[in-house]
């Protein structure tokens, strides 16, 4: 299952990537141009060209999960293709995923107690 664990690490693909590609493809290419392991348990997120169209490959620790999601109307909020990556956290994948604009959720950074003098 993908999501559920506040520690996921949710890594955006900034290109579009050939939506023919399958498993073996998309870890090739995690390993190989990303520089990446694809059985981190890590999740990639990879757009198409027409940015209406999702896939997302983990692996959860048995085997290796691709998942594709096609929006009905509308397109998918991207970051500008500069190559590269972008870490999302579980919250912003979330939004990503419901067709939302996931970039103007804001993380309240967590700030522990100070000791008492």
């Amino acid at each position: 299952m993908i999501g559920g664990r506040s520690d996921l690490k949710v890594v955006l693909v900034s290109g579009p990537i050939d939506f023919r590609a399958g498993i073996n493809r998309l870890a090739s290419l995690v390993a190989n141009e990303l520089g990446r392991d694809p059985y981190s348990n890590d999740v990639f997120v990879f757009r198409s060209k027409r940015m209406d169209r999702l896939k997302l490959l983990h692996f959860d620790g048995s085997g290796t999960i691709l998942v594709t999601k096609w929006l009905e109307a509308g397109k998918f909020f991207w970051p500008p293709v500069t190559g590269g990556v972008i870490k999302l956290t579980a919250a912003q994948m979330t939004l990503l995923l419901g067709g939302m604009d996931w970039r103007r959720l804001e993380e309240n950074p967590i700030r522990k107690p100070e000791a008492a003098g």
